[in-house]
């Protein structure tokens, strides 16, 4: 049971209006605050290109900017930064899920071990040389995507085995990292050194590999674990008051926990098998939207979903600026943003949002 909901005081039905209003507000702020940095990701890049001719590519205005602008803007700039908005508000959401279902405030995809499990996938398939033929684009991510998903089915079986609770899936999630984690060591550690090095850019997590095909696909699953998932707000909403009082309240609490599950692994999966391990967004963006709107998850998720796709853009934008004329692998910079916010939220001790 969290600290909030225990101690939150009586309030009238204007007052909670009020406050739900105010909190509403918020989240449409912090979602203009990352269309608008979204827009700043796209005006910078390795090529030094006219603020003007990139906003007439971008809006589709016919013989304005330069051809070759347009190109750079609509096949290049514009699929990376809305992949990763896409990869960002996946990643933040499943983070709010898993620590809503675990009741634990260091649940994230990342922590649990999917990502890991997905940068085994993509190991094995860059050192075996694995191909879809044609769709040959696909098999590194086909790769990824599927250990991600046996990394759940992993954690899945041993918590149905204890009941499905909580303290279980979180232990078999941390066993899980550390299964695969050494597992991808050991691929590294038989790689030829040419092959080691695309190995390890991918683990690093990064927009480069963005393409037309990711955006759709990764968009795709995350409108599919959005649709899935606005069923069951107010039991997730109910579930942060404890399993026996959400219970009480006619919450099925173990099939809700398996079902959101096995959601979080399909958005975990869509969101990094196309763009490599992305650490500490899951973890660092429900916090986030916890301190602005509280545990009422038809806000929340929205906003770690915005604060997530913030995080990532502004890690984006980061990682364009620290070398000019290169871009620094994504999931390099989201750890170094990442890390300090959790000493901080260490330090603070600001126990009233947790």
């Amino acid at each position: 049971m969290t600290h909030s909901l225990q101690q939150a005081p009586a309030m009238g039905r204007d007052d909670y209006k009020s406050l739900t209003a105010r909190r509403f507000g918020l989240a449409l702020s912090g979602i203009a605050l990352v269309c608008a940095a979204a827009v700043a990701d796209l005006l910078i890049g390795p090529s030094f290109l006219n603020v003007f001719d990139v906003l007439a590519a971008l809006v589709g205005l016919d013989g304005a900017g330069d051809p070759m602008t347009i190109v750079i803007v609509h096949d290049i700039r514009l699929p990376m930064t809305l992949t990763g908005l896409i990869v960002g508000a996946s990643l933040g959401i499943g983070g709010a899920l898993m620590q809503t279902i675990l009741g634990n405030p260091l649940a994230s995809p990342y922590t649990l071990g999917f990502s890991a499990a997905a940068g085994l996938g993509a190991s094995i398939a860059i050192l075996t040389g694995f191909s879809l033929g044609a769709l040959s684009a696909f098999g590194v991510p086909l790769a990824a995507f599927i250990t991600a998903s046996l990394a759940a089915l992993l954690v899945l079986g041993l918590a149905w085995q204890r009941g499905m609770s909580a303290e279980v899936m979180v232990l078999a999630g941390i066993a899980t990292l550390f299964l695969f984690q050494s597992l991808q060591s050991l691929v590294q550690y038989m790689a030829a050194p040419e092959i080691l090095q695309e190995i390890v850019f991918w683990v690093f997590g990064s927009l480069l590999k963005a393409d037309w095909t990711s955006v759709k696909v990764s968009g795709s699953v995350l409108v599919l674990g959005a649709l899935l998932i606005i069923p069951d707000l107010w039991r997730l909403t109910a579930l942060r008051l404890g399993d026996a009082r959400a219970a009480s309240l006619g919450v099925k609490v173990k099939p809700l926990r398996l079902r959101i599950f096995a959601i979080v692994a399909l958005l975990t999966a869509g969101a990094v098998s196309f763009v490599g391990t992305i650490g500490f967004i899951g973890l660092v963006a429900p916090h986030i939207a916890r301190m602005l709107v509280g545990e009422d998850q038809r806000l929340l998720l929205p906003l770690s979903g915005a604060a997530g796709a913030g995080i990532m853009i502004g890690a984006s934008i980061a990682s364009k600026l620290i070398a000019p004329g290169a871009i620094v692998p994504i999931g390099i910079v989201t750890a170094i943003i990442g890390v300090p916010f959790l000493f901080g939220l260490i330090l603070k001790q600001r126990r009233a949002y947790w």
